[in-house]
């Protein structure tokens, strides 16, 4: 027979951990991190810095 596993429904603290950094980036505040492998614009010419959020996973560039 196959073993039965216990069904527990997730705590709404639990529920509000996950959603925190979701929560936080809708409201504007991103945690941007630098990325390394693009640092050149090769249309425009010039360095640029690209940020990505750890949280959202969305980007930005910055010209110099």
């Amino acid at each position: 027979m196959a073993d039965i596993l216990p069904f527990k429904r997730p705590k709404p603290a639990d529920r509000m951990e996950a959603a925190a950094g979701r929560e936080l980036c809708k409201s504007g505040f991103h945690k941007w991190e630098v990325q390394k492998d693009k640092r050149f614009d090769v249309k425009a010419g010039r360095l640029v810095t690209s940020y990505r959020c750890a949280r959202c996973g969305a980007t930005r560039t910055e010209g110099r």
